[in-house]
């Protein structure tokens, strides 16, 4: 059956490792998880067996470029699939939903972020389906190296959706990674497919390099081969454009690509480089998942990675076509308070963490709100106040209700009176209420529920459904937006104090790993050993020969990182003219948040107070986070680091 669909459908005669593996777990009605490196066809395990299972197969992916490539390549092999994504017009999604609703779809590809949203999951409780999809499955772990809090819910979602089956894939897990993802999705080891690491045609160099030699290096190693397709990594937005910008001026094909530029221009940047108009990308992280372009020749990390497990992704983008790439890091220690910075930037302070548990209310009662503000509030970046959120959810002191849209507003596209006359009775007075409970601004009728329920008892959910109902059917136009939360708490914490301590402690810890997963990333750059099998080792994959014989330890190239010349430190009357301009509007001088404004990390109240504008910001961006603290501890009177 594989091989005839194989052939029917995708025009290939014969899988790649550890397909048919996967494929026939799902076909014989158990879940699986594939771990393969990037680039070996983890997309066709869930492809090819969604044209056989009788219902929908849901793909959760982090990204919506993701989306888009993997759309393109199913509608082109004539598989009926879509997606629903925030780039789509309210008549798309009316007719996506309308395909789902009516069977027409094998494939839908959402974001985690979808499940959050009241609407959809009221709609999609109602379809059933065969398999539920989970890309970048390392998420969910929380000692993964790219952990997303809404990923953590995914076993529950299954369970509220009745979906019997689960295929997780992701190319970078470690063994650790690997049993939590088994452990949460109830994945036997059967059903864990582990491909090999190892890549024959990478051929991997560290080039220790001091940080004002790297820009005349790249432009020398362009120049080379100027038209071999080429990405170079950076980690800041302005590095990119920076870099790009001497490229271009050297006769180099090259643009910058990152989170900065709008979603079109990105798209446009994207499809001139997977097209060959452009030559050269310089990218943050946010460029290359899903990237499956066969013939890039280089990739080069201008700025060190952030994780070993980042940087075997980034590496994985070249020669999938098999033939010989060069990826190479320009390594010194400079880089490393910027990436510890991003680290300390995400750790709640104490005071934060007590400050949301205070706005708790009793058990049994339901909490409303809205996440950006309250990051706002508590001070709390938003991923971390997500991740407290979840905590709290593994404590059993919050339960996530659902979330709603505040605000519902709507136009008409049909006339009111003639939408009135097509529905019978009971159904017409029930509309009627409803717009007269929706005072109209111009064009835009805004929804007010309470007056609903105080004048006609009209219930939200209804009305919810029914303005879902006259979308679908093209008679009006409906927006929601202001996402707001609702949690029930379940209980009590005994000692808010106790509660406090643990959580922060959670924190500390995944501060510790993230640092720690960046000491092994240097440890892993200045190894004697050979690189390729150190880095298949990492990735629980004992299969890789000892010496590779293609990487800069195999040619007596061992890196050495000198440490990096202590720049001055300001004395603590410096220390203080920068910070208390900030510090005059805080409540106490906290040494953690002058610490974070004086290497540049931003928070959502130093956001808030335009802290970005103030002379001292950012100012000891260099110098490592913890020196910063005792300075500024030292210089406000404060005993010890916080």
């Amino acid at each position: 059956m594989i091989s005839s669909l194989l052939q029917q459908h995708f025009g290939f005669t014969q899988l790649r490792p550890g397909q048919e593996a996967v494929m026939a777990q799902i076909l014989a009605g158990r879940s699986a998880a594939a771990i393969f490196p990037t680039g070996s066809g983890k997309s066709l395990c869930y492809q090819l067996p969604a044209l056989a299972l009788p219902h929908l197969t849901l793909v959760i992916s982090p990204l919506i470029a993701l989306m888009q490539d993997q759309l393109t390549f199913l509608k082109s092999k004539g598989i009926a699939a879509a997606a629903l994504d925030s780039s789509l017009s309210p008549a798309q999604s009316r007719e996506v939903m309308a395909q789902i609703g009516s069977g027409q779809l094998k494939i839908l590809m959402i974001s985690v972020e979808r499940l959050k949203n009241e609407r959809f999951r009221r709609f999609i409780a109602t379809v059933p389906i065969s398999l539920m999809v989970v890309d970048e499955a390392h998420c969910i772990s929380e000692w993964g190296h790219n952990f997303r809090p809404d990923y953590l819910k995914l076993p529950e979602h299954r369970r509220a959706l009745k979906i019997p089956q689960v295929l997780l894939l992701t190319a970078t897990a470690t063994r650790a990674v690997m049993q939590d993802m088994q452990r949460k999705f109830d994945i036997d080891d059967d059903g864990l497919v582990v491909t090999g690491f190892y890549r024959p045609n990478l051929d991997l160099n560290v080039l220790p390099m001091a940080p004002g030699a790297r820009d005349a290096w790249l432009t020398e190693e362009m120049a080379r081969a100027p038209s071999d397709p080429t990405i170079v990594y950076v980690t800041l937005q302005h590095t990119a454009e920076a870099c790009a910008d001497r490229l271009a001026k050297a006769g180099i094909r090259a643009r910058a690509y990152h989170a900065g530029l709008g979603a079109d221009l990105r798209q446009t940047i994207q499809h001139d480089f997977m097209s060959g108009r452009l030559d050269c990308i310089v990218a943050t992280i946010a460029f290359g998942m899903g990237i499956d372009k066969a013939d890039i020749r280089r990739v080069i990390h201008y700025d060190l990675p952030k994780s070993i497990e980042n940087y075997s992704q980034e590496i994985g983008r070249a020669g999938r076509d098999g033939q010989l790439s060069r990826c190479t890091v320009l390594a010194n220690r400079t880089q490393l308070p910027v990436l510890e910075n991003f680290v300390y930037g995400d750790t709640p302070d104490k005071a934060a963490i007590a400050q949301l548990l205070a706005q708790l209310p009793p058990a049994g009662e339901a909490w409303e709100f809205v996440l950006l503000r309250l990051s706002n509030e508590t001070n709390i970046r938003q991923l971390p106040l997500k991740t407290l959120l979840v905590y709290l959810e593994l404590n059993g002191i919050l339960s996530p209700a659902y979330s709603y849209f505040a605000e519902y507003r709507f136009k008409f596209i049909a006339d009111r009176d003639a939408i009135l006359a097509r529905f019978d009775q009971g159904r017409r007075h029930f509309l009627e209420a409803l717009f007269a409970s929706a005072p109209q601004a111009r064009s835009w009728c805004t929804m007010d529920f309470e007056a609903l329920w105080q004048g006609y008892q009209g219930e939200r959910g209804r009305a919810v459904t029914a303005l879902d109902y006259l979308q679908q059917q093209g008679l009006i136009e409906l927006e929601s937006k202001q996402m707001t939360e609702v949690y029930q708490v379940k209980r009590t914490p005994a000692s808010l104090d106790a509660l406090v301590d643990e959580l922060h402690g959670l924190f500390v810890q995944k501060e510790q790993s993230e640092l720690a997963r960046l000491q092994a990333l240097l440890a892993f750059f200045t190894s004697s050993a050979c690189l390729s099998q150190t880095l298949a080792r990492h990735f629980a994959d004992e299969q890789a020969p000892a010496r590779c014989g293609h990487c800069s330890v195999c040619r007596g190239q061992v890196a050495h990182l000198p440490p990096e010349p202590m720049a001055p430190l300001p004395n603590e009357a410096g220390i203080r003219a920068w910070c208390d301009p900030l510090s005059s509007q805080l409540p106490s001088p906290d040494p953690r948040i002058l610490a974070r404004f004086l290497c540049g990390i931003s928070t959502p109240l130093t956001t808030r107070l335009k802290a970005g504008k103030l002379a001292g910001f950012g100012r000891l961006g260099d110098i490592p986070f913890a020196r910063v603290l005792t300075l500024v501890a030292q210089a406000y009177g404060h005993h010890g680091p916080h």
